[in-house]
């Protein structure tokens, strides 16, 4: 069977149908479901069991020998999260401890970092896993801290020749993914989905005005990545157990956001009509003006299938799902 905490999440449960659509393996959900609708991106998949995170450890122990990869989307993903403790709970200590259970069992662990470790890019994008090079980044906020916690602990455990690991460990550092089933994130949703309703009705959308000189106002970049790409690649991952290491997962393509917002309007069939605020004071000293993934070590180590081009992506995400009756994979 094949584990996926976090798998009622945004992420997590694309993961899930494209594990449905591709292989046989029993599939565990991992997850709290809540009061809102967040069960309905699980509710199409035809799951072996579900599992709340508290008895996660009952399960793998009830099921060792029966587990053939675990992948670990499940986290507190709020980058505006002031609790560290309960970030320390989610991020850090589960995944070392899921970290800790692979390497004792011999089963293949891949695991979800993020772009949010690389802090404001002032040391670039690349995914060099060595301690050196980690060493130097500066994350922003607590998850992203959190996430480079992870990173970096491995990252030593792996440099002691004779510490345990995992049969395959791959680290994933997520840059802007979007795509359906990211409907229960509130703030945290993708600009995609936070731009359709507006777009719809051909209202203005308020984006965030610059306060760098140099970059005009939309002009702030990141690197959007389909959901559905990030799923290819993880699925390439697993059937490749030889590839271990810490990975980007974005396209290497920044674009602003003022190209994402025309896309959303254009595809629903309404002209661009973008309005402006100030960026919270509060944030600006953390606001990033690029995220740009380096998609070397990947491709060096065989992933060859091309990244969707944001006009695409948003077609598929607007045409399949947003303005859908039923928007849900």
């Amino acid at each position: 069977m094949i584990v996926v905490t976090g798998g009622a999440g945004f992420i997590g449960a694309n993961l899930l149908a494209g594990l449905e659509a591709r292989l046989s393996s029993p599939l565990v959900c991992v997850d709290r479901m809540g009061t809102g609708d967040k069960w309905r991106n699980i509710a199409k998949r035809n799951l072996h069991d579900l599992v709340r995170p508290e008895d996660l450890p009952a399960f793998l122990a009830a099921n060792k020998g029966r587990i053939e990869t675990i992948f670990h989307m499940g986290a507190n993903s709020s980058t505006t999260e002031t609790d560290v403790d309960e970030i320390v709970r989610s991020n850090v200590r589960a995944t070392l401890d899921l970290w800790d259970w692979c390497s004792g069992a011999g089963v293949p662990f891949i695991y979800a970092s993020s772009a949010a470790t690389y802090g404001d890019g002032r040391f670039g994008f690349v995914d060099d896993p060595s301690p050196a090079a980690l060493a130097k980044l500066a994350p922003l906020n607590p998850y992203g801290w959190s996430k480079h916690f992870v990173d970096r602990r491995i990252a030593a455990t792996l440099a002691d020749p004779k510490a345990k690991r995992p049969r395959q460990h791959v680290g994933l550092k997520f840059f802007n993914v979007y795509g359906p089933n990211e409907y229960h994130k509130g703030a945290q949703r993708s600009v995609v989905h936070q731009i359709y309703p507006y777009a719809a009705k051909g209202a203005p959308f308020e984006l965030f005005r610059s306060h760098k000189p140099g970059v005009p106002d939309g002009g702030q970049k990141r690197d959007f990545i389909w959901v559905g790409d990030t799923v290819d690649a993880m699925l390439w991952l697993q059937a490749n157990p030889q590839i271990s290491g810490l990975f980007n997962l974005g396209t290497g393509k920044a674009r602003t956001f003022l190209d994402l917002a025309a896309c959303v309007y254009r595809e629903a069939g309404t002209e661009p009509n973008i309005a402006w605020r100030d960026t919270p004071e509060t944030m600006r000293d953390k606001y990033q003006y690029l995220t740009e993934a380096s998609t070397t070590r990947l491709r060096q180590a065989g992933y060859t299938k091309p990244f969707t081009e944001l006009e695409e992506g948003v077609r598929r995400y607007v045409r399949n799902h947003l303005a859908a009756t039923d928007p849900y994979l």
